[in-house]
């Protein structure tokens, strides 16, 4: 739990470097925070993404809809199509 918090505190202080980079005052302007929380939102799905076609799994909409678009979103994700069919 305390490295959750130490890593934190190290990727803040990574966003406030690439701030200063790029000249941007924090806390950033409304437009500017908001596509860096959008980005961070798609980042996260970089990694299980890289996974699936490391280990040559199908990447296609179906998955991207399953495991990404509610993780990004918000949302729920879709119901399976093996519980519908049980049904």
């Amino acid at each position: 739990m305390f490295k959750s918090y130490v890593l934190s505190l190290a990727v803040g202080i990574l966003a406030g470097a690439i701030y200063a980079l790029i000249a941007v005052r924090s806390p950033a302007p409304p437009v500017i925070a908001l596509l860096g929380l959008f980005g961070m939102l798609v980042g996260e799905q970089l990694i299980p993404l890289a996974k699936r076609l490391i280990k040559r799994e199908p990447v296609n909409m179906a998955w991207f809809r399953h495991e990404c678009v509610p993780k990004i979103s918000g949302t729920p994700p879709p119901p399976d199509d093996n519980t519908r069919q049980g049904s």
